[in-house]
C-alpha cells in the first residue's frame, strides 16, 4: 500500500517538474487571470498548492463542480474535478471559495470561478470576484 502512494506521489512531483505549469509561459486571461486548463488540471492545481506563497494575491479562473460541504453550523463552498487517488479510490483537487454575500448554487452545478488565491483560517481559498454557471461541463475526472 505504501509503495503505491510513493509510486503516485513520485509519477505526480515528475509530471510537476517535466511538464511545468502552463501559467509560467504566460498563459492568462484577458484581466491577467491565471487560467487553469482542463488539460494540465491536476498539474497545475498541485503547482499552486505546492508553491502557494508565490501564488497568493494572484488572480485565478478555472471550472469545475461547485458543491456545499456542512461543518458543524456554518457552510463551506468548494470548486473541484475529481482525480484518481490512492488505491483505486477516486479524489478530489479543487479550491475552497470565498463566495462573501453571493448566493451559492445547488451541488453539482458546473461553474467558472474567478478570484484571488489568499489564506483563509490557515488554508489557501480564492476570494470570489466573479462565478457563474457553465451551459456545458467539462471532464469531471481529470488526471
Amino acid at each position: 500500500m505504501k509503495k503505491i502512494f510513493l509510486l503516485l506521489l513520485v509519477v505526480i512531483l515528475a509530471a510537476l517538474f517535466l511538464v511545468g505549469c502552463a501559467n509560467d509561459n504566460g498563459t492568462t486571461a484577458g484581466d491577467d487571470a491565471i487560467v487553469i486548463s482542463e488539460e494540465s488540471f491536476v498539474d497545475e492545481m498541485i503547482e499552486i498548492l505546492i508553491n502557494q506563497q508565490q501564488y497568493l494575491g494572484r488572480a485565478v479562473r478555472y471550472q469545475g463542480i461547485f458543491e456545499t460541504i456542512p461543518w458543524y453550523d456554518q457552510n463551506f463552498f468548494i470548486v473541484f474535478r475529481n482525480t484518481l487517488g490512492c488505491c483505486g479510490e477516486d479524489e478530489i483537487i479543487g479550491l475552497e471559495v470565498l463566495m462573501g454575500d453571493r448566493e451559492p448554487f445547488p451541488d453539482n452545478t458546473w461553474v467558472e470561478v474567478t478570484g484571488t488565491l489568499e489564506i483563509y483560517d490557515g488554508f489557501l481559498a480564492l476570494r470570489v470576484s466573479s462565478i457563474i454557471e457553465m451551459d456545458e461541463r467539462g471532464a469531471e475526472l481529470v488526471f
